[in-house]
């Protein structure tokens, strides 16, 4: 093929995938156009990345710049180091994967210099030119990937490293070279050298005259004399190379495209927004964030390997990959909602934690790259009110165990163990264990006594200061409001629901409030558990669309060099400085709150209620069931709500029931310029410990 029709073809077909057609705007296919994938992947401003990916696929083909940020790439590079096969979006600590770096280079010379030149990706592709004229193109389905390397003269060629990873977490690789197929394992840390994954892979390469060994993990495959094009197909497993193997496919590239779009489509088109189109983007582009995590792991005949480091069958798909102490806030449940038939396996597979040797980090044995698991009690419960099935007497003595493993060594630590213990007093007045719910109940209420030491005198010097008092991340004024589960004992613990709002009033005037992390997302909901639920309202579209004040960054500064301006933008530079994305956390932060809707207390099937941001919304649920929100006298700048009518029945309160959403219906919301002082002050939802 000439290098000017592959060119043409290349770029044809990733225009297509790219563009955006007023006339296809109600086909499903058009979801994926919407979809900006560079977004958040410059600098310390998401830490994602435009890998290649299909929904839950722990694959994701990507470039690897020099330098790079979390997830391997960084928008602003110009030199790539080539392309890795693993990654999680957006966590800390220097990131998650990195793993089997393959590099495209010519006449055997390793240093090939590869400067970007041009580059194009969509959901399931990414695609790019080099100035030497070297042309790649990378596209992904589950477990299965194809690179396409197109070289402009001489002799074409790999460099194969099966040793690279993320800031050298490397441990262990075996492989095998038959003909022109690699096969083998890797082993490698995961995030913040917590606990161990392995991969199994198998790459079938075209056009190899040889591969040989360089050294004991990294390869030179030289391409068929005068060849000017390279394939290569990657199978993944989490179980063995046999499996790896039978993931690769003889499909055409264009095939394989067709079918990872359809499949994003799906999913993206679970949740149809319509308004603006530059909001249209940003959600869509934030909802495909949110899919990205956990990974899916089990094979097609239901096998899987546990985080023991077994193989086991399992009925259900199985899932891995887990960022539940940041994702439990916000991504889960937003899987929850709107993602019914693949969240009964995902708590099945939160579940099996508990079976086969939960960590609070990865443990030594683990299936894929993985974060942290903090809080998993919490999310079962959550999952059970909301009707999803939980064996919990299978796992009750593993419950049991965690709870008596929980620190208070720090006064957020504290506060967090507290919201578990009352997760599991939950649970174990469900399993009928009733002194035991007890005992775990006022383990829960010590929160109080916790609370009145650190948290209660805000005249102190450090009650601003990123961190103080062996706090994680985060200051007094932001942990101090971390009672979720008993807002109505914060409010006695304050004096008054007058000095509840007043103290809720001085945390967002004097800008305490961080959204660049997590500690204190819930927030800037609580006005919903006051008598003034407006002033969520109005920050919440702050926080959404609209400038505001961020003076906190995890160097401790509060104030100095602030950011002033909006935090969610749809640019590669997207988020504020320090906020990492989170395997999802604060893209689903924004897509449920856009649509209108806010987990009240995760653990309860309880969702606040305040104005989307888009005209209507609707929900696809499961068996053809829809759920629609719609704006009654939309207007674009309006966002506290005035009136609110579920299936033609006016409401006053400003929450919902989970089992009301699914249940299917209309909400209809009208909105306002000015605060309904009235609206969602009486019958109102707020969380509270009930013996």
């Amino acid at each position: 093929m000439k290098n000017s029709v592959f060119l043409s073809v290349l770029f044809l077909l990733i225009n297509s995938m790219s563009s955006y057609s007023q006339d296809s705007k109600n086909d499903i296919t058009s979801y994926t156009d919407k979809v900006n994938v560079f977004l958040g992947t410059s600098g310390d401003h998401g830490q994602m990345s435009p890998a290649a990916s299909s929904p839950f696929n722990m694959m994701s083909i990507g470039p690897q710049t020099y330098p790079h940020i979390h997830a391997g790439y960084e928008y602003l590079a110009k030199e790539f180091i080539g392309f890795t096969h693993t990654r999680i979006e957006g966590v800390g600590c220097l990131g998650s994967g990195g793993n089997l770096l393959v590099k495209p280079i010519v006449n055997s010379k390793q240093n090939t210099k590869l400067l970007k030149k041009t580059e194009k990706a969509s959901p399931g592709l990414y695609a790019v030119s080099f100035e030497n004229g070297i042309e790649a193109k990378i596209q992904v389905e589950h477990n299965f990937g194809i690179h396409e390397y197109l070289f402009p003269q001489g002799q074409a060629g790999l460099y194969i490293d099966l040793s690279y990873a993320f800031v050298n977490r490397f441990v262990a690789e075996e492989h095998e070279v038959l003909g022109n197929t690699i096969s083998g394992w890797v082993e490698t840390k995961t995030t913040c050298d917590k606990g161990i994954y392995r991969i199994y892979y198998a790459i079938e390469i075209s056009n190899a005259a040889s591969i040989n060994a360089i050294d004991t993990h990294k390869l030179l495959v030289e391409g068929a004399k005068e060849a000017k094009e390279m394939r290569l197909r990657i199978g993944f497993s989490s179980v063995s190379t046999v499996y790896a193997k039978e993931r690769i496919k003889t499909v055409s590239s264009s095939v394989l495209a067709n079918q990872t779009k359809a499949e994003w489509n799906t999913l993206l088109g679970k949740i149809k927004v319509e308004g603006e189109k530059d909001r249209e983007d940003l959600f869509y582009s934030l909802l495909y964030r949110a899919l990205q995590a956990p990974f899916l792991i089990s094979e097609k005949d239901g096998t899987y390997a546990a985080i023991d480091g077994s193989i086991q069958r399992s009925r259900d798909s199985i899932y891995n990959g887990w960022a539940i102490w940041d994702n439990y806030r916000e991504q889960l449940p937003l899987l929850s909602l709107a993602y019914p038939e693949k969240y009964g396996a995902i708590t099945k597979s939160i579940s099996n934690l508990y079976v086969y040797g939960k960590n609070n980090w990865a443990t030594k044995h683990e299936p894929s790259p993985t974060v942290r698991t903090e809080h998993a009690m919490v999310v079962l419960l959550d999952a059970y009110n909301k009707g999803y099935k939980v064996d919990f007497n299978t796992i009750k003595d593993s419950l049991i165990a965690e709870g008596n493993r929980l620190e208070y060594n720090s006064a957020d630590k504290a506060l967090e163990s507290s919201y578990d213990n009352w997760a599991l007093s939950e649970i174990l007045k469900i399993t009928k264990d009733v002194q035991l719910s007890e005992d775990y109940l006022q383990k829960a209420v010590e929160y109080k006594s916790y609370w009145k030491k650190d948290f209660a005198d805000l005249s102190k010097e450090d009650v601003d200061k990123m961190p103080a008092r062996g706090m994680y991340q985060g200051t007094v004024w932001q942990y101090r409001w971390f009672v979720p589960f008993d807002l109505k004992g914060l409010k006695n613990l304050i004096g008054s629901e007058d000095k509840f709002v007043a103290q809720l009033d001085q945390f967002f005037d004097e800008d305490n409030y961080n959204h660049a992390n997590q500690p204190d997302l819930q927030v800037p909901g609580l006005y919903n558990a006051s008598r003034q639920p407006w002033k969520s309202q109005k920050l919440f579209r702050e926080l959404l669309l609209d400038t505001v004040v961020q003076s906190y960054f995890n160097d401790n500064s509060k104030g100095i060099d602030s950011y002033i301006g909006r935090i969610y933008k749809n640019q590669p530079q997207a988020y504020v400085r320090t906020m990492d994305d989170d395997a999802g956390t604060m893209s689903s932060w924004f897509v449920l709150r856009s649509i209108g809707l806010s987990a009240a207390n995760v653990g309860d099937s309880i969702y606040y209620l305040t104005a989307p941001i888009f005209k209507k919304v609707t929900l696809q649920l499961a068996k053809k069931n829809t759920f629609t929100i719609e704006v009654k006298n939309y207007n674009k700048d309006h966002f506290y709500v005035e009136a609110v009518w579920l299936n033609n029945k006016k409401i006053n309160r400003n929450w919902l029931s989970h089992q009301e959403i699914m249940a299917g219906g209309l909400l209809l919301i009208e909105t306002s310029a000015e605060p309904n002082t009235s609206w969602g002050t009486t019958d109102q939802w707020i969380s509270e410990i009930k013996p």
